[in-house]
């Protein structure tokens, strides 16, 4: 595993929409918002590590505090607004995108479960992960790509799909891109890069442990 730089780079929704990922047969009526390079790196195996790591990400313990100020003004915003309670959610307001999923798909692997953001997996196969979020503003996709490198290994995307709930939905998220844009996703990314950095390292005194030394 080669370990990530930590350049936060946002990348044109060309080098998403260029690729064959399966979740454009999904998201025809949803709006492409984002799409971001991912400082992870890795081997053929790697990519499941890089997306059970991403689903444990935790934006209230940020190392950034603008980060956690921004996610407990949203959170106290969406409690007093009733943003977020049942009825605005997943299989109340808007179907589940995984009525969607052709068999393939469905009988696949859904992903790891989140520990912090309230997103649920719908897919993950080798080279691709999708979770999807719903609430009173919006309905969200966040999906991750693996793209094969030239020696075998591969980097990451992100990409970010919306589908605005009405005037609501739309002003909401007008409002937040400056946000999201300047210090949510670029603070996120590179936690994700210290992260994995931790892992790899990690991983690599494990199996050097495991070698024992050399006679």
């Amino acid at each position: 595993m080669r370990l990530p730089n930590t350049t936060q780079i946002r990348l044109p929704n060309t080098a998403h929409t260029s690729r064959p990922w399966r979740i454009h047969e999904l998201t025809r009526d949803f709006r492409l918002e984002d799409v971001w390079e991912l400082p992870g790196r890795g081997g053929p195996d790697d990519f499941p590590r890089l997306v059970r790591l991403i689903a444990s990400m935790d934006p209230s313990q940020s190392s950034s505090r603008a980060v956690r100020t921004l996610f407990a003004i949203r959170w106290k915003v969406g409690e007093l607004l009733g943003w977020d309670g049942p009825a605005a959610g997943l299989g109340s307001r808007v179907p589940t995108l995984r009525d969607r999923l052709p068999v393939d798909l469905r009988d696949a692997p859904s992903g790891p479960d989140f520990d912090a953001l309230p997103f649920t997996s719908l897919y993950l196969t080798d080279d691709e992960f999708a979770a999807e979020i719903a609430n009173r503003t919006m309905h969200g996709v966040m999906h991750i790509g693996r793209v094969p490198g030239q020696t075998g290994g591969f980097r990451a995307q992100m990409a970010v799909y919306v589908k605005p709930n009405g005037l609501l939905g739309s002003g909401y998220m007008a409002a937040i891109r400056p946000f999201r844009h300047l210090i949510v996703y670029p603070a996120l990314t590179r936690e994700i890069g210290r992260a994995w950095r931790a892992l790899t390292c990690a991983t690599t005194r494990s199996l050097a442990s495991a070698s024992g030394p050399r006679r």
